[in-house]
């Protein structure tokens, strides 16, 4: 059974940074893309940033494209988002996630995820 744990938010200042980390387990981590998304209170879920097996193929979203960045580690079978600059509208819980069996491919839809984290909050005060 795969499992998600995010870690790292907290209550942060605006201008400042935070790093969150999703550990895996079960499944084969290096064999999967990651994504994160983020949701507000009274918001659809929305899209952050994906990588790929390797890591070497990013997509951010707009929002956060220039200030966040996504990296992976297949040996610790984590992976962390940087998370520069923040800003008020980037206060969310934080999600990571995993395709079910999709291995190739970039992938920014919730629905295309099947293996989520609790989330973790980030709040960003003015």
């Amino acid at each position: 059974q795969v499992q998600l744990v995010e870690s790292g938010g907290g209550l942060v200042q605006a201008g400042g940074s935070l790093r969150l980390s999703c550990a895996a387990s079960g499944g084969t981590f290096s064999g999967y893309p990651m994504g994160w998304f983020r949701q507000a209170p009274g918001k659809e879920r929305e899209f952050v940033a994906t990588i790929n097996r390797m890591g070497n193929s990013i997509v951010y979203g707009d929002s956060v494209k220039g200030r966040f960045t996504l990296s992976r580690d297949n040996a610790e079978n984590t992976v962390y988002l940087q998370m520069d600059n923040l800003k008020p509208e980037d206060t969310a819980v934080y999600y990571c996630a995993r395709p079910s069996n999709q291995r190739i491919g970039i992938f920014v839809y919730p629905d295309q995820y099947a293996f989520w984290g609790q989330g973790t909050q980030v709040t960003v005060s003015s």
